[in-house]
């Protein structure tokens, strides 16, 4: 359960985060229907369906920088693990905490920033939100204003974090910090209490546990 985990086993992991629905033309072939009204018609009456498609809306805002240097390669192969799962993927970057602002492209972050206020009012409230991250920073940067290492912010990271909570139905954070350590950082312990024990190691487990409770 607590193995380092390859694209493979993430996409297997969220997979239990789907909702199917049939939406849209009906372009594919119903097996069951087509021979149901063949051996009514007596000749053959193909029947079609709209495709089944997950409902399941997911934002997934990951942390960059700094100490995330070490899980660039896990953070890699669980966003190419929920890319091939999620029909509707959202994603943007931040540094450390949640601030009032995030930005798409890391390369170009100070060109692609996005307000937070803007997010909220752009994702709605059924969108699945996970956040990754080692929640690991001084604990200024999580509960001063002017906390950031970036820029001078208005309000601490500790108020945007509980507004992301309060909007959006169902958040959790995904931790690549192996769990065992989590109790040597404040900032751990008072993240997973912002987020209601929400959080979840990037384990095998860990997805699962996280996904059961996403898709509640």
């Amino acid at each position: 359960d607590d193995q380092v985990l390859g694209t493979r086993q993430m996409q297997i992991a969220l997979r239990r985060l789907r909702k199917f629905a049939r939406q849209g033309a009906a372009e594919e072939l119903d097996v069951d229907g087509t021979i149901r009204e063949t051996a009514k018609q007596g000749i053959l009456d193909v029947q079609l369906v709209p495709e089944r498609r997950n409902r399941i809306k997911v934002l997934m805002l990951f942390d960059v920088g700094g100490s995330m240097d070490a899980y660039i390669a896990e953070c890699e192969k669980l966003f190419s693990a929920a890319k091939s799962e999620f029909k509707t993927l959202e994603y943007f970057y931040f540094h450390n905490c949640l601030y009032d602002h995030v930005w798409k492209d890391n390369h170009r972050r100070s060109s692609t920033r996005m307000n937070t206020w803007d997010l909220f009012h752009t994702y709605g409230r059924d969108y699945r939100v996970i956040v990754v991250g080692d929640a690991s920073m001084a604990p200024y940067e999580l509960k001063s204003a002017g906390g950031s290492v970036e820029y001078m912010n208005e309000e601490s990271g500790e108020v945007w974090l509980r507004r992301l909570r309060q909007h959006f139905d169902k958040t959790a954070w995904l931790n690549p910090e192996m769990e065992g350590y989590w109790h040597y950082t404040q900032t751990i312990s008072w993240i997973k209490e912002i987020f209601e024990n929400h959080m979840f190691p990037m384990t095998l487990k860990g997805l699962e546990d996280m996904t059961r409770y996403l898709s509640r």
